[in-house]
């Protein structure tokens, strides 16, 4: 029997759907992709949902890809990379193509592949738990997948500044240099904040929320489109790599990478 990963419940107009498989972080393994596909579509369908509430139990909103469970089903490192990469194509799309907006609130760790569901999302709320810090290059990779959704959003300065060094930096910096619609201090906040955005969007007609989204959305889907087939052909080949292989087997073992000549 599968296990449910992805829980939806509607309530006044609005489809929360819950990633709720903090064992492993939310991370995107093939069952929770499937399912959260699945509770997408079905929202995108339901004449009775205004918006889409994406969030998550667990300290991690969400850690990316499930290197782990791809691999325990046979799939070389290889293939593992390319089922991944086109999932994140999948789920990215679908949220960003859907008629009715889509919010996520994130008050835990986002990483790797967690980006790319803040970034495809029209609103985003951070809460006091949340953390944020893109540690591709420290692997011997890049953030190549999720940068379609978030170079736009993010200013030069911070995407060059993050992107590269891999810090960690905070709700407050997110909603500085526009990664995030709202940071929050409070959990209490956190809940008014969505309480006013849901509000809002109750107020909106369908027919107005979905051509205000397709002008909000145009340019960034025209733009997904043209860049992700090359991106994941990028990710594909640096997971590939030997630094790559080298930087895994670090992270993993909790060692340093041999190219880390940091003080710390």
């Amino acid at each position: 029997m599968t296990d449910t990963l992805v829980r939806t419940e509607v309530d006044a107009a609005i489809a929360t759907v819950t990633l709720d498989s903090p064992a492993n972080r939310n991370a995107l393994s093939s069952v929770l992709v499937a399912q959260l596909r699945a509770a997408l579509a079905h929202a995108a369908s339901d004449d009775t949902v205004r918006a889409v509430v994406l969030t998550h139990t667990g300290g991690t909103f969400c850690a990316g890809g499930d290197l782990r469970e791809a691999l325990g089903r046979g799939l070389s490192p290889e293939e593992a990379t390319a089922e991944g990469a086109e999932a994140m194509i999948g789920v990215m799309r679908a949220m960003m193509e859907m008629p009715k907006p889509v919010i996520v609130v994130a008050d835990g760790h986002v990483r790797a592949g967690g980006f790319g569901l803040l970034g495809a999302a029209d609103i985003a709320i951070a809460g006091p738990g949340a953390t944020f810090a893109l540690t591709e290059s420290r692997l011997g990779l890049a953030p190549s997948m999720i940068s379609i959704v978030l170079l736009p959003k993010l200013t030069a300065r911070a995407s060059g500044r993050y992107f590269l060094t891999g810090e960690t930096f905070t709700p407050a910096q997110a909603e500085s240099f526009g990664l995030v619609s709202k940071a929050l201090a409070a959990a209490d906040d956190v809940v008014a904040e969505l309480r006013s955005v849901c509000e809002g969007i109750r107020k909106a007609s369908p027919q107005g929320l979905a051509a205000s989204k397709r002008l909000t959305t145009a340019a960034l889907l025209a733009s997904f489109d043209r860049q992700a087939r090359d991106r994941a052909a990028e990710s594909a080949a640096l997971f590939a790599s030997d630094e790559a292989r080298e930087g895994m087997t670090a992270f993993l073992s909790k060692s340093r990478a041999p190219w880390d000549t940091s003080a710390q």
